[in-house]
């Protein structure tokens, strides 16, 4: 008892946070984990950035005679947002060898029901576009003239002639982004917590079946046991976290593959750090307390699964709803609840559909049923994690000491 009074509050709950970490962080399952997700977090920018490289511009000759048709070509296929060259062929039969070799694409002539395309297999549909609307064009030219027109004038009449659009939503040509962004950070705050949870559950179990707990408490009080251990894999988790977060944010910002803006996706990491934090604050108490009650790891997986449901529930909701419709009553009102808040508040911030006061709000939340929870967590754990044997109902364990 002695002993126990001769070291601070502070003190004893970093020697118990430092151990805890010192030990978590060389197991094989965590640095297993943390290469895989890291492994994951550069592959998956690499692999969007590679799928979506823009291709060539398609190559099409011409041959000499015909060569008034290239500026047409280029100039309709700028109207329509294509990326061609045209080159200049001598005579068909070099065409053809072009074509033939793969040094160009297609080889457009001119005929009299409009324009002769040489290819090696098919004629692709936005080429097939392009010559439709030359072919249509020149025809249309020729009427205007024989009526006596000017076809430049009409033509610069007709392109002068643009569409305009009424934005009821905003722009979401970065919504795939988005929703990409969004699940891989719900999926790495599940993961997360799932695993530190596990591990900090376990941890307990293995501290009471060899009887090492005894020796800790003869030092620490029981409630700095279970804030040390609670913050040791904490730190663990944060970096089971920021490892992956930074390294895919970082790589995909280089590569192109995210074209967010540097604070929307630094901002995405940031929140996800915050609701791990709120998150684990929350499931790791609920954890420690529960594994307290069981003496077997065999026990483990059925005494967690109760607080387990909230996160599975969360990360089903996450996939399944969030991503078609965060804006959705079932998706805004989880959101808010503590036990699905850190999975899928996050998902809404990273796709721009969570105003600030919900966040807050939902924060806030989180924080005090995580306060109400630290009184309950720690009288179960204060009453189970000596005793041994058969489990400890919770009704037991929530009785006063």
């Amino acid at each position: 008892m002695t002993d126990r009074l001769q070291i601070g509050t502070r003190a004893a709950i970093g020697l118990v946070a430092t151990r805890e970490l010192k030990v978590r962080i060389r197991s094989k399952a965590f640095l297993i984990l943390l290469a895989v997700t890291g492994v994951a977090a550069v592959a998956m920018p690499l692999v969007f950035h590679f799928a979506n490289l823009t291709p060539g511009p398609t190559k099409i000759a011409v041959v000499q005679q015909d060569a008034s048709l290239g500026p047409a070509l280029e100039a309709t296929a700028a109207q329509l947002g294509q990326k061609i060259t045209v080159s200049t062929v001598p005579d068909h039969a070099t065409g053809v060898d072009q074509v033939r070799s793969g040094k160009v694409d297609t080889l457009a002539e001119s005929g009299p029901q409009g324009i002769r395309a040489t290819v090696n297999k098919n004629l692709s549909t936005p080429l097939n576009q392009l010559f439709t609307v030359v072919d249509q064009q020149t025809a249309l030219s020729r009427q205007i003239s024989r009526l006596g027109g000017d076809p430049a004038q009409v033509e610069r009449a007709v392109g002068a002639s643009t569409v305009q659009v009424t934005a009821l939503k905003t722009d979401s040509s970065q919504s795939g982004q988005r929703i990409a962004i969004a699940i891989t950070a719900a999926l790495l705050l599940y993961m997360t917590l799932m695993f530190i949870g596990q591990i900090v559950a376990q941890g307990i179990v293995e501290e009471k079946s060899s009887r090492v707990v005894e020796l800790l408490l003869s030092a620490v009080k029981p409630w700095q046991l279970l804030a040390g251990k609670v913050i040791g894999t904490g730190v663990l988790g944060l970096l089971q976290l920021l490892v992956p977060g930074v390294l895919g944010v970082g790589v995909g910002l280089a590569t192109g593959a995210i074209n967010l803006s540097l604070g929307s996706s630094v901002g995405t990491v940031a929140w996800a750090l915050v609701w791990y934090v709120a998150g684990f604050g929350l499931y790791a108490l609920v954890f420690a307390a529960l594994g307290a009650t069981v003496s077997r790891q065999e026990d483990v997986g059925g005494i967690l699964f109760p607080a387990t449901a909230p996160l599975i529930l969360a990360w089903v909701v996450g996939i399944s709803v969030v991503p078609a419709n965060p804006d959705s009553a079932v998706a805004m009102w989880l959101s808010m609840l503590p036990p699905c808040a850190p999975v899928l508040m996050p998902m809404r911030i990273a796709m721009g559909a969570a105003p600030l006061w919900q966040v807050l709000l939902s924060l806030a939340l989180t924080i005090a049923f995580s306060g109400v929870l630290l009184r309950f967590a720690g009288r179960i754990y204060r009453n189970s994690v000596l005793r041994s044997g058969a489990r400890v109902p919770l009704r037991e364990a929530l009785k006063a000491a």
